[in-house]
């Protein structure tokens, strides 16, 4: 960790520590490997750039415009992408 990492972690500690919490509970919460899993408010709305477009077109557009989108394998598309 870096020494800003430390002294956050130092103060946030003195706060939590001061509300009567636990410290096993504070590396709980803000452990940096947790898994987030709450994936409700995730959209991909942000690919739709035309009103009215629905979002599979908007995606096989992105798809094509990248190149990704044809009859070729995956292996294919790996090569290719290994070759540029």
């Amino acid at each position: 960790m870096s020494v800003e990492s430390d002294l956050a972690r130092q103060a946030l500690s003195s706060i939590w520590q001061a509300q009567g919490e636990k410290m096993e509970e504070l590396d709980e919460e803000c452990n940096p490997n947790k898994a987030c899993r709450n994936m409700k408010e995730v959209t991909f709305e942000g690919f739709i750039q035309d009103e009215g477009k629905s979002l599979a077109t908007a995606w096989r557009e992105t798809l094509i415009r990248d190149g990704k989108l044809g009859g070729g394998s995956i292996g294919s598309l790996v090569a290719e992408n290994k070759l540029k």
